[in-house]
Formats: structure tokens, C-alpha cells, sequence
């Protein structure tokens, strides 16, 4: 198994003082890299009954839609408010540095499908459980979340207790 810390850009401060950014875009761009992640994702979570992967926008979409091809599964992008065509449902959650709003198309999930969310990183757990409100919201069953990268200090996992959590790589900041 590769060493993926390798691959990851750590930049502080960023976006605001006192944050030290986990950068994917350099593992995102080394293709044997990116390819080996993915890999190892799909390995972690092969145990899982999955009818499709859910990935939050933006960076859950590059996690997500390779790790749901390598499953032979679909995948559901949940976007930002406004961006979706079709209708949707809708829940605003807290950031680690703000506010937002999530949404689902009303037909992006069958009601039973088992799901599988995906994102690039877990850090207060306020995405993922609003992924995981929207998904069961449209009565389907979350069996798990997939990330690249856990800020264990953060205590994001604590906001998911009934789901089985996987991740690549962890940070203590």
C-alpha cells in the first residue's frame, strides 16, 4: 500500500488563519496515485452491500463517481443549492467555516437502496450528516462513508455513529 500522505499538499492557514489545509489536488494529478487510492477505497468498502454512491459536491465527486465505477455502481452527486435542474429536496447545514445548503434531485435515490457516501474528507461531520439526512430523507439506507482523509481532532465520525466509516488517511489537524 502506498504511503498516501506522500501525495497529499499541506498548506496552513488556509482558507483562514489557524487551518492547515489538506490539498487532494496533488494526488488527484499522479494517475498510479489517484488509481492506487481509489483501489484501496473500493478494498475497504468491498464488504458492503452497495446499490449506489452519494459524493457532495465538489470533491466528493472526484472520490465518488471513480470509486462507483470501480464497484459497478451509480452515483448520485448531492450539489449546493441552486445547481440541481430537477426538483429537489434541500438541508442547510454548518461548515467548519461557515454555512450552506445541500440538495438531492426527489428521484436520486429509490427508497431501500443501500448507499454508500463519498467524500474526499471528514473533518466536524457537518457534510456528511447532511448527506446522510438528504439520502435517508428520500428512504434510502446509508451503510457507510468512504474519505481519503479523517481530522480525527474534528471528532466528525462522532456525527455518524450508526454508519461504518472508512478512510485512507488520518490527521490529528
Amino acid at each position: 500500500m502506498l504511503d498516501f500522505k506522500n501525495n497529499i499538499r499541506v498548506i496552513p492557514d488556509f482558507p483562514q488563519a489557524g487551518i492547515s489545509f489538506k490539498d487532494i489536488t496533488t494526488l488527484l494529478k499522479d494517475g498510479a496515485a489517484y488509481r492506487a487510492a481509489i483501489d484501496e477505497l473500493k478494498a475497504l468498502v468491498a464488504h458492503l452491500e452497495i446499490d449506489v454512491i452519494a459524493g457532495p459536491e465538489a470533491r466528493g465527486f472526484v472520490v465518488g463517481a471513480p470509486l462507483a465505477y470501480a464497484l459497478g455502481v451509480g452515483f448520485v452527486p448531492i450539489r449546493k443549492s441552486g445547481k440541481l435542474p430537477y426538483e429537489t429536496i434541500e438541508v442547510g447545514y454548518d461548515l467548519e467555516y461557515g454555512k450552506d445548503t445541500l440538495a438531492m434531485h426527489t428521484d436520486a435515490i429509490k427508497p431501500g437502496q443501500k448507499v454508500l457516501i463519498a467524500d474526499d474528507l471528514l473533518a466536524t461531520g457537518g457534510t456528511i450528516a447532511t448527506s446522510v439526512n438528504l439520502v435517508e430523507q428520500l428512504g434510502g439506507q446509508v451503510v457507510g462513508a468512504a474519505f481519503l482523509i479523517e481530522l480525527t481532532a474534528l471528532s466528525g465520525r462522532d456525527k455518524l455513529t450508526d454508519i461504518e466509516v472508512v478512510t485512507l488517511l488520518t490527521y490529528e489537524d
